[in-house]
């Protein structure tokens, strides 16, 4: 056991707190710092609150780059880029473009995959330890599928899943609708992942910054980092610098998901993210409930039910730092609904209000996890994309690991920050 450190964490959305629970486990003392208030709307409480070892390919794999050409003249397709000149944008798209191949994939899985699955079992060990508060359920993942065609495509990453022991099984329309009869379905057939779990994202994130603050932790909310305060040439972060003051500690973690390369910049740290807003819409009371969280694999939609109420989310539309909502997007959530579930209607999402939220894209799929080389005492946890909530438990972790000064469980070296540096 190390000796106990002050801890400073730049971030409060789940991979904040869960660094942060992590770290305190192991009896450090943690300060988090988060630029929104208390009530703040984090990226990690609108989102689909699904744990996925299903989800082992990156963002950057073959095809994306073709599929994200066809769709980005569409701004009511899945996936949007928001045409703009832009240098940063540019710079990533290229190393995007350079991640997307069968050898990035094939580096990339077999890592997802342990980050995954450790992820699941913190997560059941901390259901099991505060009586599921944040509604954890291990009931599977559909991946529904329209078209025959999708389906075979669906079956092919089936193939692949069960050679990476993830288990995986291709059902038909017959078999769907034995497996979760809460919903009347219009597919083809789905492929099932029983070890995909979902929860509540928001009584996670609460049921996270309570245990923090019990262990002794600090939140600070609307304290925003305006700079740092370094000495040495070998890199000493000594304080970060807020509108009220600085703030010492031992050791630094920058962690707030797209904020995070505005954050690191005045230190020389080159991070290459884009913000890729998700939406989110949630029917208190669903015409049906299904009681396993699926996705609509054409229509790229994630559908979660939490506590009675039904969640429906998707999208990856690439504006910049825009939190503003574009109803050209939300529609198309809500139009691919009746699609696959054909008693539910458009009607049904009037007056549903909308969240959104801004998910920190790396180039090549994978987040920015571990100690910043050039620095004795600053590490670097963001950059998850889509999956944040997924892997939040895992990340804290290894960074609490990582900040004990003990090697990793599981290796970094592909997710190291300074990777594109």
């Amino acid at each position: 056991m190390s000796e106990p450190k002050h801890i400073l964490i730049v971030g409060g959305g789940v991979i904040g707190l869960c660094v942060a629970y992590y770290a305190s486990q192991r009896g450090h003392r943690v300060t988090i710092l988060e630029r929104g208030d208390a009530e703040h709307d984090s990226c990690s409480l609108g989102n689909a609150g699904m744990v996925v070892p299903s989800h082992f390919v990156p963002l950057a794999a073959p095809g994306a780059v073709a599929l994200g050409l066809k769709w980005m003249w569409n701004p009511a397709s899945p996936f949007y880029i928001k045409p703009r000149l832009d240098l940063e944008l540019l710079s990533w798209g290229w190393k995007f473009f350079r991640s997307a191949n069968a050898a990035h994939v094939a580096r990339s899985a077999p890592l997802l995959r342990d980050l995954s699955l450790a992820s699941r079992a913190a997560f059941a060990e901390l259901a099991r330890r505060h009586d599921t508060d944040f509604g954890f359920v291990e009931r599977g993942l559909l991946m529904f599928c329209k078209t025959p065609h999708a389906l075979e495509e669906e079956a092919r990453a089936a193939e692949a899943a069960q050679r990476l022991g993830i288990p995986a099984e291709v059902l038909s329309a017959n078999g769907v609708a034995q497996l979760d009869s809460g919903v009347r379905y219009d597919v083809a057939g789905a492929v099932y992942f029983p070890k995909d779990c979902h929860l509540n994202p928001a009584r996670f994130v609460s049921m996270l910054a309570k245990e923090v603050i019990a262990a002794g932790g600090q939140i600070r909310f609307s304290t925003a980092v305006t700079g740092w305060r370094t000495e040495g040439k070998g890199g000493q972060v000594t304080a970060v610098r807020t509108a009220t003051g600085e703030i010492t500690a031992d050791e630094f973690v920058v962690a707030g998901g797209s904020w995070s390369p505005a954050v690191a910049r005045e230190l020389g740290i080159q991070l290459p993210m884009q913000a890729g807003k998700g939406y989110s819409l949630t029917l208190p009371k669903p015409r049906q409930l299904p009681s396993i969280c699926s996705i609509f694999t054409e229509a790229r939609v994630a559908i979660t039910p939490m506590n009675g109420s039904l969640r429906f989310g998707g999208t990856m539309e690439i504006a910049g730092m825009d939190e503003s909502i574009n109803p050209v997007r939300v529609r198309g959530i809500i139009d691919a609904v009746p699609r696959y579930f054909p008693d539910f209607r458009a009607e049904d999402f009037q007056n549903i209000p909308v969240w959104r939220g801004l998910r920190p894209c790396s180039p090549d799929g994978l987040p920015y996890i571990g100690r910043w080389p050039g620095y004795r005492n600053l590490s670097v946890a963001t950059g998850h994309a889509m999956m944040g909530l997924s892997l939040g438990p895992i990340t804290g972790q290894l960074m609490a690991e990582v900040l004990s000064g003990d090697k990793p469980s599981i290796s970094l070296d592909l997710v190291r920050p300074e990777r594109f540096a």
